[in-house]
């Protein structure tokens, strides 16, 4: 006999961690979470149960959830992903608020999301300021059309798609502001065979020996692709905070420093083309 939504629940809870079983339970049903605690007892048909059981199996196997569900929240945007994209993640969500703290809220103004894969950097600062026009840029043609298809969804018109590595997508063009959150993962980190990492696009993940070849290329890059007074962000790692801050300081930037996540780690490095 199927089981009830609470046996179900329980049942994959013991297997997954905390918060999992119910997204992917509620995906299945098409409801929200607090549905599934109002209806505990109803039983579910068996090619529901059959399909909550498959996406266990494979959440245990270290797919991620958004992978799962296809979709994934971020900065108050409900995005489309795929395993073409990264997971887009909390702590990116710094990179954005420090950005849109930059950016003019009452004139036009030009940005550019640099690696834009699922779009979620570039559609926050299109939806935050209407007045900006933002290009997305990406190597890979098949992240672009999942961030074009949820530009689309969304209904953001001022984001174009332009394809291409780092700074070869955006031609001539200078920008009031450039963000990136590039890979800055070390090639060997054990991390990469770990959880969640195992299943994302390892160039999207990786950078070089030491994690910071494409930081190295969008910093020795941005003052001819930085109008005066304009701003490069960047996310990277927690230890990588010195070595950004060398390698801004060593593209002619200047007023460069690091920002700290919720967890007190260093993520986001500023610098402007001031002066």
């Amino acid at each position: 006999m199927p089981p009830s939504v609470e046996a179900a629940l329980r049942e994959a809870r013991g297997q997954l961690e905390p918060g999992d079983a119910e997204v992917l339970l509620a995906h299945v049903l098409g409801r929200g979470r607090g549905w599934l605690y109002a209806h505990g007892d109803d039983v579910l048909a068996p090619a529901l149960a059959a399909r909550f059981s498959g996406l266990v199996e494979r959440r245990r196997a270290g797919v991620p959830v958004a992978y799962l569900t296809g979709r994934r929240g971020f900065h108050d945007l409900d995005l489309d992903v795929s395993p073409a994209t990264l997971v887009p993640r909390p702590e990116t969500e710094l990179l954005v608020d420090l950005a849109l703290d930059r950016l003019p809220v009452d004139r036009p103004s030009r940005a550019a999301d640099l690696g834009t894969g699922s779009g979620a950097v570039a559609l926050a600062l299109a939806r935050a300021r209407p007045m900006a026009s933002v290009l997305a840029t990406d190597a890979s043609g098949d992240a672009l059309d999942v961030a074009r298809a949820n530009a689309a969804r969304l209904g953001l018109g001022n984001v174009a798609f332009a394809r291409g590595h780092w700074w070869h997508a955006v031609g001539d063009t200078r920008f009031d502001l450039v963000a990136s959150n590039p890979p800055y993962i070390a090639e060997g980190d054990p991390h990469l065979s770990e959880g969640d990492l195992r299943h994302e696009p390892r160039a999207a993940l990786v950078s070089g020996h030491d994690g910071l070849d494409a930081i190295r290329e969008i910093a020795g890059g941005a003052p001819r692709h930085l109008l005066p007074g304009a701003w490069l962000l960047v996310e990277h790692g927690w230890e990588q905070g010195a070595a950004v801050r060398a390698l801004f300081l060593e593209a002619g930037l200047a007023g460069v420093a690091t920002a700290r996540d919720l967890e007190g780690r260093d993520r986001v490095t500023a610098g402007c083309l001031c002066g």
